[in-house]
C-alpha cells in the first residue's frame, strides 16, 4: 500500500481524497496555487506545495509543477479527483514514466474513451448499444446531410472533442444543417482545437442515465447500478438521485452486465462511468468518462461503499473489496450541486463567505471546501458544495432533502440553492416525470418567465 499520496486538485473533491487516505493511514499531499493558500484541503492535508499562480493553466494544469511536488515531497502516487488533469493522457503516461502510480485507469483506456468517436466504436464492438449515426468523423456539409437524411432528424452534430456542452448543436431539419454543422466545427476548434464533428439521432424526450462500473485492470469488474442526471443546465447537471425512478430492476440487471463485461475485456482499472441516453426502454451509449464523477456520493450511499478508498486499494495492486453479489441497493439517495452563482442568469459571484453551516442528521452529507471566511477565489468552477441525501425511499429522500436545505446556510454569496427550494416544490420533481430538457423548459417559465 502507498504511504503517501498527493491529490492533484483542489475543493471539496481534494478534501474527499484527503478523507479517505486518513482512514486508510495514508499521508496526503495538497497541491495549490497562490490563490488557495488558505483553502480548506489546504489545512486538511498533512503537507502542502504551492505550484503557481492563480491561473489554473499555471498551477493545477501545470504537469511539471505537479511532478516535481511529488519528488520533493515522497508522494508515491497521484489522484487527480475529476476536472483539471483527470483525463489527460499524457499526463498519465508522464506519471508513470516517472516511477509514480497514477491512481485511475491507463493512460490508453483515456486516450481512447477521450476521443468520442473511437469511443462509440469501441462500444459498438464490445456489445454496449449506441444511439444511431455516422460511423466517424464527418468531413463535409454534404455528407453531413445525407447522414441527417439517413438517419433521420433532428439530429445533434457534436465535436469529437467535445465536452461540457460546446461543440454540441441539433438541427431540427435539413435546413438547419448547414448552421449546426459549421457551429459544432467552430467550437471545437476554438474550445478544443479540433473541428473534427460527427452526427447522432437526436431523441427528443430522453433521461440522461449513467452506469457505474469499476474494474480491477486484470479481467475483473463490476457495476453499481445507474444514476438519473437528467436534470441538467446547458448539458451541465444540476441535480442527480439513485437509483432512477424510471428503471426497472431488470433494466438496471441488464445494461449493468453489459457495461460491466465490457470494462472487464478491456481489463480497466479503477472508476469508470458509462453514460447514457434512454428512452422509451432502450439505452443508447454516449459517453465514458475515465474518472470519478462529481455525483459518486449517491452511488456510495445506496451501495454503502467508498469508492475513493476502493480506487487507491486496486492502484496499489490490490483486490476489489467485492463481488457483484455483494451489491445490493438499499434506499435512495439525491446530490444536489451547489454553485456561488447569481440567478435566474447563473452568474458566477465569487467572494467571501461571511457565516456557514452545514445541515446534519440522519442521511445528510455535506460536501463542501467552505468555511466560515473563506474567499471564493474567481479563478475555478463555481461549485462550492455537494448536498448529499439518503433515505429508504424516494419519498423520504424529497423530504429529506427539503429539510437539509432548510438548514444550510451559506451567506456572503449568491447561490443556487433557491433553485432547488423551488424545484422540490414541483410535481413533476416529486413524481420524478421529468427528461434532460426539463429543466431548461422549467428555467424559461418559473426564473426567466
Amino acid at each position: 500500500m502507498f504511504e503517501k499520496i498527493l491529490i492533484a486538485n483542489r475543493g471539496e473533491i481534494a478534501l474527499r481524497v484527503i478523507r479517505a487516505a486518513r482512514e486508510m493511514g495514508i499521508q496526503s499531499v495538497a497541491v495549490h496555487s497562490t490563490a488557495d493558500a488558505d483553502a480548506m484541503h489546504v489545512r486538511m492535508a498533512d503537507e502542502s506545495v504551492c505550484i503557481g499562480p492563480p491561473s489554473a493553466t499555471d498551477s493545477y494544469l501545470s504537469i511539471p509543477a505537479i511532478i516535481a511536488a511529488c519528488e520533493v515531497t515522497g508522494a508515491q502516487a497521484i489522484h487527480p479527483g475529476y476536472g483539471f488533469l483527470s483525463e489527460n493522457a499524457a499526463f498519465v503516461q508522464i506519471v508513470e514514466d516517472h516511477g509514480l502510480t497514477f491512481i485511475g485507469p491507463t493512460a490508453e483506456h483515456i486516450r481512447v474513451m477521450g476521443d468520442k468517436i473511437t469511443a462509440k466504436d469501441t462500444m459498438k464492438k464490445l456489445g454496449v448499444p449506441c444511439v444511431p449515426g455516422s460511423d466517424g468523423g464527418v468531413p463535409t456539409l454534404a455528407e453531413a446531410k445525407r447522414i441527417g437524411d439517413e438517419i433521420g432528424y433532428p439530429v445533434i452534430v457534436k465535436a469529437t472533442s467535445g465536452g461540457g456542452g460546446k461543440g454540441m448543436k441539433v438541427a431540427q431539419d435539413a435546413s438547419e444543417m448547414e448552421r449546426a454543422f459549421q457551429t459544432a466545427r467552430a467550437e471545437g476548434k476554438s474550445n478544443f482545437g479540433n473541428d473534427e464533428v460527427y452526427i447522432e439521432k437526436y431523441l427528443t424526450t430522453p433521461r440522461h442515465i449513467e452506469i457505474q462500473v469499476f474494474g480491477d485492470g486484470k479481467g475483473r469488474a463490476v457495476h453499481l447500478g445507474e444514476r438519473d442526471c437528467s436534470l441538467q443546465r446547458r448539458h451541465q447537471k444540476v441535480f442527480e438521485e439513485a437509483p432512477g425512478p424510471s428503471i426497472t430492476p431488470e433494466e438496471r440487471a441488464r445494461i449493468g452486465k453489459v457495461c460491466a463485461d465490457a470494462v472487464a475485456r478491456i481489463n480497466y482499472i479503477g472508476a469508470g462511468t458509462i453514460e447514457f441516453l434512454y428512452e422509451n426502454g432502450e439505452f443508447y451509449f454516449i459517453e465514458m468518462n475515465t474518472r470519478l464523477q462529481v455525483e459518486h456520493p449517491i452511488t456510495e450511499a445506496i451501495f454503502g461503499v467508498d469508492l475513493v478508498r476502493e480506487q487507491i486499494r486496486v492502484a496499489a495492486g490490490l483486490p476489489m473489496d467485492f463481488q457483484q453479489d455483494d451489491l445490493k441497493i438499499t434506499g435512495h439517495a439525491i446530490e444536489v450541486r451547489i454553485n456561488a452563482e447569481k440567478l435566474p442568469e447563473f452568474a458566477p459571484r465569487p467572494g467571501k463567505i461571511t457565516q456557514f453551516h452545514a445541515p446534519g442528521g440522519l442521511g445528510v452529507r455535506m460536501d463542501s471546501a467552505l468555511y466560515d471566511g473563506y474567499t471564493i477565489p474567481p479563478y475555478y468552477d463555481s461549485l462550492i458544495g455537494k448536498l448529499i441525501v439518503h433515505a429508504p425511499d424516494r419519498t423520504a429522500a424529497l423530504a429529506r432533502l427539503n429539510r437539509a436545505l432548510s438548514e444550510l446556510i451559506i451567506d456572503g454569496v449568491d447561490t443556487t440553492v433557491p433553485l432547488f427550494h423551488a424545484l422540490l416544490q414541483d410535481a413533476d420533481i416529486q413524481s420524478g416525470d421529468y427528461n434532460i430538457h426539463w429543466l431548461e423548459h422549467w428555467l424559461e417559465t418559473h426564473l426567466r418567465g
